[in-house]
């Protein structure tokens, strides 16, 4: 058991850091922490006034905002389980999770409550707006005459409690829930995962100990706060040293994003890949494409002062101030990190799931190995299931502190994923070296058995696709024993130079052969096909591979 307790570290921040600007909604005025402590309050009086208990659930379904944040930290202060919901997803499926969490109330944006059927949510007390707090729905009186009543007296009640001596909070056991997040991950519908106050505690302390943040410190939360990697270190482990956390609620385009970067500057950036790959794609390999560029890289004092000047321009890209950047969720193309690398960018990649809270697995750029995605984090083990795991492939196992409580209502399928032993079996496939570097081969369901029983990663043969020119993602799927590559291109540069379908077609022939010559027998592929749009993704915007296959037209199957 830990010393630290989540709802205590809160409270010391917010009377720590009382006068300070806690969040911002980008582009609007901000709330000090003795702001949040008022608004904090008046959640806690309603909750206790409609007769919510400490363990009830309350879903929270909205975009990143303040109001969300909120939310959640009322809640979870309170003693009540956070059951946040991705705003992207169907009505159908945010019925069924505000079912499913038992959620007693929902808190929603006033323009996804419009798509909410109340009929389906038959044991959901009320809906309150994320927007305006006001009362969109009841099915209890109680509910009703806890707004009435503190819309009447809070006033009175916020100045007999809320300043920096009066403010309090009651305590929450550790083992306690404070959340329960449903994935939204690669492999079908998702599960309700039960993190405990100790893990997400457990989570926001190496955060605090290891990622160079201190009070007053800028933040930019772009990743989705529903998602237990944004929540964890864009909001939870930043609020708790008193920095000043701005939430972007436009979607995190590359171009809206480096627009952000420029006001905020923040000190610590957190992102997935795909952004990173863009940006890498668009505004650096072009250039370095470039035949003068290439000829002039050939000579070492004009490489060396090239790279310095790329290093200076893409910190001042990122808003200059920034001490990392931490890649997550999913894995970052070789190439790029490479390159990165290359320059002494300060990038590093790190390992986690939502049944940890996120993190398994982190070092600093300053420390990584390459291609590695860190060592194991602190209160947490990880294991190879191989007889040599420096050597030969086996499946990712962990255990410690950070894991989940189990998934809520499924014991069968938290059995099937936690042993006897304690041991998490993640569903990843990797390597873990000498020295406790963990390198992630692939994922075990999306491995591929070949004609004459060797392993291929897909994932590897992707990295290698993706680096093409036209190409802005792939999969790479088994079709009847032969592998095929679905490419969605690059729409924007093939019209832009007026290449006709049958030129793109002759194209990805070309690539086709190129990329083989590359890959070892076993994993060439048989085809290549375009893929007329965007794959679907995850929040960690990895590609929902169990959602395509490869029937004679190429196109998705559902």
């Amino acid at each position: 058991m830990m010393n630290e307790n989540l709802v205590q570290t809160i409270l010391k921040s917010i009377q720590d850091n009382w006068k300070f600007t806690a969040m911002a909604d980008y582009g609007e005025g901000g709330l000090t922490y003795g702001d949040v402590a008022e608004q904090m309050a008046w959640f806690h009086l309603i909750f206790r006034r409609s007769h919510v208990r400490a363990g009830d659930k309350i879903a929270l379904l909205g975009k990143n905002s303040v109001n969300w944040a909120i939310t959640y930290l009322a809640t979870v202060t309170y003693g009540a389980v956070i059951v946040p919901i991705l705003p992207d997803f169907h009505a159908s499926d945010a019925h069924h999770i505000i079912n499913h969490s038992d959620a007693s109330l929902l808190f929603v944006s006033d323009a996804i409550f419009e798509k909410i059927d109340v009929e389906m949510i038959p044991d959901c007390l009320g809906c309150i707006s994320l927007d305006t707090r006001a009362l969109l729905y009841s099915n209890k009186k109680t509910l009703e005459k806890a707004f009435e009543k503190t819309e009447k007296d809070f006033l009175e009640y916020r100045d007999a409690h809320v300043s920096p001596d009066s403010f309090s909070l009651n305590p929450v056991d550790s083992n306690a829930t404070a959340a329960m997040n449903y994935t939204s991950g690669t492999s079908g519908f998702s599960k309700g995962v039960e993190l405990s106050h100790e893990s997400l505690m457990s989570n926001i302390l190496y955060g605090q100990e290891n990622m160079s943040l201190s009070q007053g410190d800028h933040i930019l939360s772009f990743l989705p706060l529903a998602h237990a990697y944004g929540c964890a270190f864009e909001f939870l482990m930043p609020f708790t040293l008193g920095c000043h956390i701005t939430f972007l609620k436009k979607t995190p385009s590359p171009r809206v994003l480096l627009e952000a970067f420029q006001k905020i500057r923040p000190k610590l950036i957190l992102s997935v890949p795909l952004i990173i790959e863009k940006i890498y794609r668009k505004q650096i390999k072009p250039l370095l494409s470039r035949k003068g560029i290439r000829l002039a890289r050939r000579v070492k004092p004009i490489d060396t002062l090239l790279k310095r000047k790329l290093r200076t321009r893409l910190m001042d890209v990122f808003g200059g101030q920034f001490q990392e950047l931490v890649i997550g969720g999913a894995a970052l193309n070789p190439e790029v990190e490479a390159f990165f690398r290359s320059i002494s960018f300060p990038i590093t990649v790190g390992y986690g799931m939502t049944e940890c809270g996120p993190l398994i697995g982190y070092s600093s750029w300053k420390t990584i190995k390459p291609g590695s995605v860190g060592r194991p984090v602190d209160r947490m083990e990880v294991r190879i299931d191989s007889d040599h795991p420096a050597r030969d492939v086996g499946e990712i196992l962990v255990r410690g502190t950070n894991l989940m409580k189990g998934y809520y209502k499924n014991p069968r399928a938290t059995a099937d994923a936690i042993d006897n032993e304690g041991w998490l079996h993640t569903g990843d496939l990797g390597l873990k070296d000498e020295d406790g570097f963990i390198y992630i081969k692939g994922r075990s369901k999306d491995m591929i058995l070949g004609a004459s029983g060797q392993n291929i990663y897909p994932e590897e043969v992707e990295s290698k696709l993706n680096n093409r020119e036209y190409v802005m993602e792939s999969l790479v799927l088994d079709h009847s024993g032969k592998l095929t590559g679905l490419v969605f291109p690059d729409f924007e540069k093939v019209h832009s130079q007026g290449m006709s379908e049958t030129d793109l077609d002759q194209h990805m022939e070309k690539m086709r052969v190129s990329l083989n010559a590359e890959l070892p027998a076993y994993s060439r592929l048989a085809r290549i096909e375009v893929y007329p749009e965007e794959f679907e993704k995850t929040p960690t915007r990895k590609i929902k591979r169990f959602l395509y296959t490869i029937p004679a037209a190429g196109k998705r199957s559902d």
